[in-house]
């Protein structure tokens, strides 16, 4: 699957606003500073594809990005950020939780997490709602970069520890190392995007 082709499809505030519910989609998912846009923008080989800013939060909509006819990459609002009024993180809760339980075309969800920080409560609350919806999970422990390689390891294995505990034959669940800056983990990340994308 060529995600060199990807190009910018949509920007929606609610489920409704979603293009038709058909085809496949795979979405990611993070805190606003877990590096998604980086990840998408790494994963696409284009810079200004999905917007990365120095003020976390700024993804406020579902912004949808097709890499072939029906098959989409699908960019969810950043989650946790402080801030954010609470009136609008609640709506953003709402439609967040909306779009994983009711998205027939969804496939998967990359689930971002700073790999000096992971499983957060937000993440833990991402990970229940998938696992409601049955949804497969790959979580992408990025930043790699900034972790010598053992602490690097010792914090993968603690997050697959947890997913094992959720998910015993790692049916749904699965968790790798990414760096953006250096393009670490970008092959297992594009082979399980088109495994998810090719039924």
């Amino acid at each position: 699957m060529n995600f060199n082709t990807v190009k910018f499809l949509i920007s929606a505030q609610t489920l409704q606003q979603c293009p038709a519910d058909n085809g496949y989609e795979v979405a990611f998912a993070g805190r606003s500073n877990a590096g998604k846009s980086s990840a998408i923008n790494t994963l696409t080989r284009n810079k200004g594809l999905a917007r990365t800013s120095k003020t976390p939060g700024r993804t406020q909509l579902i912004n949808h990005f097709e890499i072939e006819p029906d098959k989409r990459l699908v960019d969810l609002p950043g989650y946790g950020y402080a801030k954010v009024p609470k009136a609008l993180k609640a709506k953003w809760d709402r439609n967040l939780a909306e779009y994983l339980q009711n998205r027939s075309s969804l496939s998967g969800l990359i689930l971002l997490m700073d790999i000096r920080h992971p499983l957060q409560d937000y993440d833990q609350q991402m990970l229940n709602w998938a696992a409601q919806a049955r949804l497969p999970v790959h979580i992408l422990l990025t930043k790699a970069d900034k972790l010598k390689r053992g602490p690097a390891m010792n914090s993968l294995l603690g997050v697959e520890k947890l997913l094992r505990d959720m998910d015993p034959g790692f049916t749904l669940l699965s968790a790798q190392i990414f760096s953006s800056l250096k393009k670490t983990g970008l092959p297992e990340l594009e082979e399980k995007l088109t495994s998810w994308l090719s039924h």
